[in-house]
């Protein structure tokens, strides 16, 4: 018999967690609800899912840099990635309209999203929540009449609103990209042709252009580079860096050769690229 997969996800069912789930496995999987990111990775950690799907970063709102850390904290293997187009839609209970509505409640970076559209309905008192479809299931939970909710048409299907409005965001090329997380980095046979990578670099002139000359050398394509603080060090930085290639060889031969420059290096995943929106 087939074992479901459980997937953990931050948020509830109809998230836009549980789209990128449902998009890189498919619907056959058991969606483990978490309140936060933090706890999506306990879920993990302790054996209660199988994969976390984890936001990493938004084209309008950039990196979420907390999760860079919760990544490498737990030691978890990135297995790989999927981008989810980012579609806001506006929807209520049936009947309710537009114009009659007092509220509207989403997630705070949902609503900034929408800000072009909600400025032509001053009427409307913007309720921040921490979920887009938790906003969506309690109008219907609580009989909400009104009030309107912003989240994607996954929601409206599931809790039973009508959309009222399709596609309020303000930018129509809006994507997220989530990571898929496991515990370890064994099993998964597939070609492999991205990884991402953390180090730490010595303090001194030219260290960072040395580790990203050894890469360009070898015609390793470095596709993010993305830079934060160590905790409590001045001047002391990680670096996580998304890399892609065509020759496997040149790809290990730069690896190793970008050990000896650098300290606490870690491949946090390889893995195949998926960057199809």
């Amino acid at each position: 018999m087939k074992q479901v997969k459980r997937v953990a996800i931050q948020g509830i069912k109809a998230s836009f967690h549980e789209e990128a789930a449902f998009k890189f496995f498919g619907q056959d999987i058991q969606t483990v609800e978490c309140n936060s990111f933090k706890q999506t990775c306990e879920s993990l950690a302790n054996n209660e899912a199988d994969y976390v799907v984890m936001a990493i970063e938004n084209s309008i709102a950039g990196s979420l840099l907390p999760n860079y850390t919760l990544i490498r904290e737990y030691n978890f293997a990135v297995a790989g990635e999927v981008y989810i187009p980012i579609q806001l839609h506006l929807m209520a209970l049936p009947g309710v309209k537009l114009e009659e509505a007092k509220f509207v409640t989403s997630h705070p970076i949902a609503i900034r999203q929408c800000i072009d559209f909600f400025d032509e309905f001053p009427h409307l008192k913007v309720v921040e929540s921490v979920d887009t479809a938790a906003c969506a299931k309690k109008i219907r939970d609580e009989k909400l009449t009104d009030t309107l909710a912003v989240a994607n048409s996954l929601a409206a299907e599931l809790y039973g609103l009508n959309i009222i409005e399709k596609r309020i965001e303000s930018n129509k090329k809006n994507f997220t990209r989530f990571l898929i997380l496991k515990n370890n980095q064994a099993d998964d046979v597939v070609p492999i042709n991205k990884a991402s990578i953390c180090f730490q670099l010595g303090n001194h002139v030219g260290a960072l252009a040395k580790v990203l000359n050894l890469f360009a050398e070898q015609e390793v394509n470095l596709s993010k580079i993305q830079s934060m603080p160590v905790l409590g060090k001045r001047n002391e930085y990680y670096f996580y860096v998304d890399m892609e290639w065509k020759d496997m060889a040149k790809y290990d031969y730069a690896i190793r050769k970008a050990l000896k420059y650098t300290v606490n290096f870690n491949i946090m995943g390889e893995y195949q690229k998926n960057d199809k929106v």
